[in-house]
């Protein structure tokens, strides 16, 4: 067993893709080897969810500094992680997860040890002369090169308009290769600003880089999202462009358990049901967090219902919590996991929920957030776990573009490497 030791750890206060504070780790092997991880925000979060470290000091970004988590990292966790012979990356990511102390890493902040366990990664990788995709390989998987997820059009939190479902997205299944692949994503999306337009409805982006037109029938969106593909020179469906969707239900559900669409007051019944039609109609793949992280009754049907046809994406209710996708599991709910670092706070815990996933059959769909920063990680993830799917934001924009650019670095340097899993 090869050790190893620390020799720095540091962290600086960051902008994200919104223009919000967010934070870089900086860490030094003692052998030099130096790498930069910077760590992505969300906006529409589970409850459950590893909880950021935030100053809530009204007087600098409207609470949302992070010098604390950058103070947790230059003291304490510096202070651990220094002067010590260490054994891989899981003994450090514990030993972050013991300091901290709380089941929700609330008091060094998720923000902080995230950063440090992705420098960390990539320092290790970097140190062995592989790739971070390969370090990051688990044992018995097989690489490959992730279909990108584009989300073309925004709603929800993400964007100021009144669609109520958050994210539209077109996957090149039936493309070639990478390259291929990417280029379908561009394409389509240029061919959706051009319908867009002739309609004369806003080409103003969104959070993930997606239009965000006055809309709120999803229904339309599906229209025009069939006609982009179509208009680009691509089939609409799975050997060639398919769509899917992330509703972020949690967000449009009220208090009493019903869920407003375009206005209109639906039961989780009703909701499935327009889900199944939309499926039945559309060229519809993937359907994620279709109804609220706390309707597990509605899960439970909704997986039945439609979980041998469409991949059920659980992410607000799953949070990237190994013990939760467990004991959904045994439940029946969904039939795959959206993967985010930040969401559990270190990259040991992200590999082990993909671990669960993988032992029980159910797929694991990685993913960038709404803030984000221009590190592609989730790209060298999505490749090394071998899960076959990424969604990290629209063709555009540099912080989701970097995450496209970094899978076809990677396809080109590995020819070997086959495209999805579909």
């Amino acid at each position: 067993m090869t050790r190893f030791d620390i020799a720095e750890v540091s962290a600086l206060e960051i902008l994200d893709s919104r223009g919000r504070p967010t934070l870089a780790a900086t860490l030094r092997l003692g052998d030099g080897t130096t790498a930069r991880a910077g760590v992505p925000s969300g906006a529409s979060t589970g409850s459950r969810e590893a909880v950021e470290r935030r100053d809530g000091d009204p007087g600098r970004y409207e609470g949302k500094g992070v010098l604390g988590a950058v103070a947790a990292v230059n003291n304490e966790l510096a202070d651990l992680l220094r002067g010590r012979s260490w054994s891989a990356l899981a003994e450090v990511d514990q030993a972050m997860i013991d300091l901290d102390g709380t089941a929700n890493k609330s008091r060094l902040g998720a923000n902080a040890l995230v950063g440090v366990s992705m420098a960390l990664a990539r320092a290790l990788a970097a140190s062995a002369g592989v790739p971070l995709w390969q370090s990051l390989a688990p044992e018995g998987v097989t690489p490959c090169l992730p279909v990108p997820h584009f989300n073309v059009l925004n709603g929800g939190v993400h964007a100021p308009n009144k669609l109520d479902f958050q994210e539209f997205m077109v996957a090149p299944l039936g493309a070639p290769t990478m390259a291929e692949a990417v280029r379908a994503g561009a394409e389509v999306y240029s061919a959706l600003r051009r319908e867009l337009s002739d309609r004369r409805l806003s080409t103003g982006l969104g959070d993930e880089g997606g239009f965000a037109p006055e809309i709120s029938e999803p229904e339309e969106v599906l229209r025009l999202l069939v006609q982009a593909i179509t208009d680009a020179g691509y089939q609409a469906g799975a050997a060639g462009v398919s769509i899917a969707l992330d509703l972020a239900a949690s967000e449009f559900r009220e208090p009493e358990g019903n869920y407003q669409v375009a206005g209109a007051k639906l039961s989780s019944g009703d909701l499935i049901e327009r889900l199944a039609s939309i499926a039945a109609d559309f060229p519809v793949h993937l359907i994620e967090d279709g109804l609220g992280e706390d309707d597990d009754d509605g899960w439970i049907a909704l997986t039945a219902r439609l979980g041998a046809s469409v991949e059920l994406v659980g992410d607000d209710n799953f949070c990237t919590n190994p013990a939760i996708i467990t004991d959904a599991i045994k439940r029946g709910i969904a039939n795959a996991s959206l993967i985010k670092l930040n969401q559990i706070g270190t990259v040991t815990e992200t590999l082990e929920a993909m671990a669960v996933c993988r032992r029980a059959g159910y797929r694991q769909f990685v993913s960038h957030r709404s803030g984000e920063t221009e590190d592609s990680f989730i790209a060298d993830l999505a490749v090394g776990t071998g899960c076959g799917q990424l969604k990290t934001g629209a063709p555009a924009r540099g912080e989701r573009v970097a995450k496209y650019n970094r899978l076809m670095e990677i396809a080109a340097a590995t020819p070997m490497l086959r495209y999805g899993t579909h």
